[in-house]
């Protein structure tokens, strides 16, 4: 078989097309370029946004355990509190059952005066009667 030789000006047109494609190429290889370091310019910005929302929550942390530390400062004042209150309890409890066996005695006492009242009283009338 014999092989034809390829005419000029189609190797000419294939240059040239190759040239157009690899222009192509470049300038999309600069747009990528480009659209990758817009990406990239991007990333930064979210990194630093988030490096700020990190602070902040950083700021949030602390500011949590200073209320953690408030709070906790306020529960042992309220413990505090509360054996203040147990120990008022227990002196009224003790002042209830003290005035409890003082009106029992009261109360014996005055069952003791009415009873002898009456009893004196109850004889004064029989004597009166006898005589």
């Amino acid at each position: 078989m014999a092989v034809m030789a390829r005419e000029r000006w189609t190797d000419e047109r294939i240059d040239e097309r190759f040239d157009r494609v690899d222009a192509d190429i470049g300038g999309l290889r600069m747009e990528m370029r480009k659209g990758f370091e817009q990406i990239d310019k991007r990333f930064d910005q979210i990194d630093k946004r988030f490096e700020q929302f990190e602070k902040r929550f950083d700021q949030i942390d602390k500011r949590f355990e200073q209320v953690d530390k408030r709070f906790e400062q306020i529960d042992k004042r309220f413990e505090r509190v509360d054996k203040r209150f147990e120990r008022v309890d227990d002196k009224f409890d003790a002042m209830q059952r003290e005035m409890n066996l003082r009106f029992e005695s009261v109360q014996r006492n005055m069952t003791y005066w009415f009873i002898s009242l009456f009893s004196i009283i109850v004889a004064s009338l029989v004597v009166t009667s006898l005589t």
